[in-house]
């Protein structure tokens, strides 16, 4: 497994609080990484900087085969580069079809004459990537009223279907059924197959789903990385993280 995403020596602070301090980890192409840790850890700041919103004050984030730099990409730049971003709150339109929205997130529907005029391929690649969401019969289905989970895998269907390498994603079991988790772990987990997805998460029942690798950050740094199992038995993620036993607690809210 080749490295898709190298984080190295990167730091990022706001008005004197380091929220990213030398922060250095890569993810494999193909890959399932799940980031884990407190509140204030920098798990979105990792994200924001990967994906252009903010930039770092110093080290690289090198993407792809040619080792290309993201922090010298705009955010479209980054974007057309093939890293996607799902944030927790679910960003469709609600106005229109699960159909539509998948269509005009299409990897070949960029210019505004192929988005606004459908042909019978882009149809067919939404129902398929619809069907590999969940949504299949739901084609018709205006956005806005699809349950909270719908909505999720709609806009992770969005996402693969602008076909990126590396997906990041935020938080997708927060307010899902049981049902609905299930099913998420089933579509995180088949999507990295053929990409890498990092998925910031902090029901740790989800991440246990995933089976997958998993990244602790605290203080912008990596604390501990491996399996669920081993960063969970490390004093250092009990202390900063889950919680001793008499704590009462299983594991803080990231």
């Amino acid at each position: 497994m080749s490295a898709l995403l190298e984080v190295s020596g990167v730091s990022k602070s706001f008005d004197g609080f380091k929220a990213i301090d030398n922060l250095s980890f890569s993810v494999g192409e193909p890959e399932l990484r799940a980031i884990i840790g407190p509140n204030g850890a920098g798990k979105t700041t990792f994200m924001d900087l990967v994906t252009g919103k903010t930039r770092p004050d110093g080290g690289t984030i090198r993407y792809g085969e040619m080792s290309r730099d993201l922090t010298r990409l705009s955010e479209a730049g980054i974007a057309r580069a093939g890293i996607g971003r799902k944030f927790q709150k679910p960003t469709v339109f609600e106005a229109q079809t699960v159909a539509e929205n998948l269509t005009m997130a299409l990897r070949a529907a960029r210019r505004p004459l192929d988005v606004l005029l459908r042909r019978p391929d882009q149809g067919a690649a939404a129902a398929e990537v619809a069907a590999r969401v969940g949504l299949a019969d739901r084609l018709a289905t205006p956005a806005g009223i699809l349950s909270h989970g719908q909505k999720q895998w709609l806009e992770i269907g969005m996402l693969l279907a602008q076909e990126p390498r590396l997906l990041l994603v935020d938080e997708p079991a927060a307010g899902m059924t049981s049902a609905e988790r299930e099913r998420t772990t089933a579509m995180l987990v088949e999507a990295a197959r053929t990409r890498a997805v990092v998925v910031i998460e902090h029901d740790m029942e989800f991440v246990r789903r995933l089976g997958c690798r998993v990244t602790v950050l605290h203080e912008g740094r990596v604390l501990a990385e491996g399996s669920l199992d081993h960063v969970t038995a490390d004093p250092k993620v009990i202390d900063v993280y889950l919680g001793r036993p008499e704590d009462g607690v299983e594991a803080r809210h990231a």
